[in-house]
């Protein structure tokens, strides 16, 4: 294979670095929504056993939070990529608009 073909290769494109670094965003908000799933499926069935309110209470509120942080995290992922894109002012701008209609 020329150099040329191997140098270029050898060192990926902005563009091949922010789709690698979305593609791992990606998976951890996935990651998080399915264990977040997972707790939803668990208090279904405390409430189908007739757990005490109290306890499903307090795993109400720990999917809510979690809810919250991978909110957050796809936020702050949204961010990250508007600066890394050249974007920095209107992307941001957008992701603010989002946390405050949403947050």
């Amino acid at each position: 294979m020329p150099a040329s073909k191997t140098a270029a290769k050898a060192s990926p494109s902005p563009v091949t670095g922010t789709a690698v670094e979305r593609s791992e965003h990606q998976r951890d908000i996935i990651n998080r929504l399915r264990r977040i799933e997972g707790q939803v499926r668990a208090l279904a069935e405390m409430v189908d056993s007739g757990r005490p309110c109290e306890d499903i209470a307090q795993q109400m509120s720990a999917a809510r939070k979690a809810m919250d942080k991978a909110f957050y995290r796809m936020m702050a992922c949204s961010m990250l990529e508007a600066v890394t894109n050249g974007e920095s002012v209107e992307g941001v701008e957008r992701s603010t608009r989002i946390l405050e209609k949403y947050a």
